[in-house]
């Protein structure tokens, strides 16, 4: 009896620390290092500029895809909820550093972190709002396309949920940092080269990535009544 009731809690414990708290872990993770990476811009050749940040977003949406095809889109919408309220909460608590008294003999490393975290509320707006809805459309458009192929051709959805995505994310982005004050030529120069650059990524480098980690969780969790998954737990 008590050995039985030992298993049960450990089983339980393990539970506690689940792939879903590792996935939506290094999911937040990757949001938020994407927001302060891209305070560096990078030219390639002279004919693509993007920031930095953009180097996660094929991590950061493969994980919205796992989330996805693994705990469905009312998990995955929580968990995008979350990352959005952690950039807020970032946001917040690096402008508040900034505002704080800096000893003399540390006033370069105090400029440097001003300069790094001196938020403009307008490139601030933009970014949280083109990260809510290019995530939020990814992870619709993940499920509607799983249900459309009747769970077939993993590939296609990866890869059809992140061109929405992050069609709505640059060009909500683009257009709401800079419209007024960039030329409409440039705008959409900006737009073409940053979402050609993010599928490519995406292509390229998540969609191998969305099947692994997919498959290594498939194989650690059984279905569950209505369709979920569940832990295996003896």
């Amino acid at each position: 009896m008590s050995e039985q009731r030992t298993d049960k809690i450990s089983c339980g414990r393990e539970e506690e620390f689940s792939p879903l708290v590792v996935v939506a872990g290094l999911m937040i993770t990757a949001y938020l290092t994407a927001n302060i990476m891209a305070v560096k811009l990078v030219e390639i050749w002279g004919a693509a500029v993007f920031d930095a940040g953009t180097v996660t977003f094929p991590l950061a949406y493969m994980l919205g895809d796992v989330l996805t095809e693994i705990w469905g889109f009312r998990v995955a919408k929580k968990v995008i909820w979350l990352t959005f309220f952690c950039n807020i909460v970032l946001v917040a608590a690096t402008s508040a550093g900034v505002l704080l008294p800096s000893p003399a003999y540390l006033q370069k490393t105090a400029d440097a972190y001003a300069e790094v975290f001196t938020y403009v509320p307008r490139i601030v707006f933009a970014s949280l709002l083109a990260f809510l809805c290019g995530e939020l459309s990814n992870a619709y458009f993940m499920e509607r396309i799983k249900k459309r192929t009747n769970g077939k051709y993993l590939w296609m959805r990866a890869i059809g949920s992140s061109a929405a995505g992050h069609l709505f994310d640059t060009v909500l982005f683009v257009c709401a940092a800079f419209g007024g004050t960039a030329a409409p030529a440039d705008l959409f120069f900006m737009t073409v080269s940053q979402y050609a650059l993010k599928l490519a990524a995406e292509s390229i480098c998540g969609t191998p990535l969305v099947y692994a980690a997919v498959r290594v969780l498939k194989k650690r969790r059984v279905p569950e009544e209505g369709g979920g998954v569940r832990r295996e737990c003896a």
